[in-house]
């Protein structure tokens, strides 16, 4: 007995090939381009918690943040940029909030808010 079974092909065809390539191609370039921020941001939060242990005064923290900025060249923001407070058990609270725009192509831009705070620990 014969079966007469028409077989499919499975699998990616060129075109589906092409676009997905293309899509994993664009998500690579966007996650370089913005990888840059990220690792600032990062570098901004270390900085505050530096910052933030041995203060004594609000003046104090952003001496040690602008010594801390300059050397690790951090651009995105200043000590006259931190928002400092004390939470009710005393404690230095920094918080702060930026905006990057990182160019994609010509006059596309993708605009990243940035946002974090940090508390100081209770002596």
């Amino acid at each position: 007995m014969k079966h007469n079974r028409i077989s499919r092909q499975r699998g990616l065809s060129l075109i589906g090939l092409i676009l997905i390539g293309g899509l994993i191609a664009f998500l690579v370039f966007v996650g370089m381009r913005v990888s840059a921020t990220v690792l600032e941001y990062q570098e901004v939060k270390r900085a505050i918690d530096r910052s933030i242990s041995d203060a004594q005064t609000p003046g104090d923290i952003r001496a040690a943040f602008e010594k801390t900025r300059s050397v690790n060249q951090v651009t995105a923001l200043t000590g006259n940029d931190l928002i400092i407070d004390r939470d009710k058990n005393g404690r230095f609270e920094v918080s702060f909030s930026y905006e990057k725009r990182v160019p994609l192509a010509g006059p596309v831009y993708l605009l990243i808010e940035y946002q974090g705070s940090a508390k100081g620990s209770t002596r």
